[in-house]
C-alpha cells in the first residue's frame, strides 16, 4: 500500500513539475541558507528571534531577566520627565520581582527588589541644573585685595592674648 501512495505523490509531483508549477519559487537557483555550517540544536530558536527581531534576552529564566533589568534601571529612568515616573517604573519592576519571589522558577539567583529612593537620588543629580560657581570668602579676599596676608586662625591669636 505505501508503494502504491509513494507512486502516486510522485507522480502529482512529476505533473506539477511538467506544468512549471514549481518555477520562479522564491530561493530557486540559490544554495541553502545554513548548508555546510555545523548542526544547531536551537536553530529555529535562533532564526525565530532573528526573524521576528527579537531580544536574546527572552531565552533566560525569569529570575535572570529580572536581574538584567534591575541592571539596567538607571538607563531605562534617565531620560524620563519626572520623579513620579522613575518610581513608576521602578514599581513595576520591583512589583515583578515580588511576583517571582513568592512563586520562584528557574535558577536560584539572588534578585531583591530595587530600592526607588537611591533611584530617584541618582536621577536627580544627573537632572540638577548645573551650579553656577561662586566664588568663596577666600576667593573674594584674594581678588578684592591681593596683598593682604591671610588671617591667622583664631586660637592662634587667642594664644597670642593670653600669653
Amino acid at each position: 500500500m505505501t508503494e502504491a501512495w509513494e507512486a502516486a505523490v510522485e507522480a502529482q509531483i512529476r505533473g506539477a513539475v511538467q506544468r512549471g508549477e514549481f518555477d520562479d519559487l522564491p530561493g530557486m537557483g540559490k544554495p541553502i541558507p545554513g548548508r555546510g555550517t555545523p548542526y544547531d540544536e536551537s536553530w529555529w530558536i535562533k532564526s525565530f528571534l532573528e526573524r521576528e527581531a527579537l531580544p536574546s534576552d527572552l531565552l533566560l529564566p525569569t529570575p535572570l531577566q529580572l536581574r538584567r533589568r534591575v541592571e539596567q534601571v538607571p538607563d531605562e529612568v534617565r531620560d524620563l520627565p519626572s520623579e513620579q515616573a522613575v518610581r513608576d517604573v521602578v514599581g513595576q519592576l520591583n512589583a515583578q520581582i515580588v511576583a517571582w519571589l513568592r512563586n520562584p522558577e528557574g535558577p536560584r539567583v539572588m534578585v531583591r527588589p530595587v530600592n526607588a529612593d537611591e533611584v530617584v537620588h541618582r536621577w536627580r543629580a544627573e537632572h540638577a541644573p548645573p551650579r553656577v560657581s561662586t566664588p568663596t570668602t577666600t576667593e573674594r579676599r584674594t581678588v578684592a585685595a591681593p596683598s593682604r596676608r591671610p588671617r591667622r586662625a583664631w586660637w592662634l591669636r587667642w594664644r597670642r592674648r593670653s600669653g
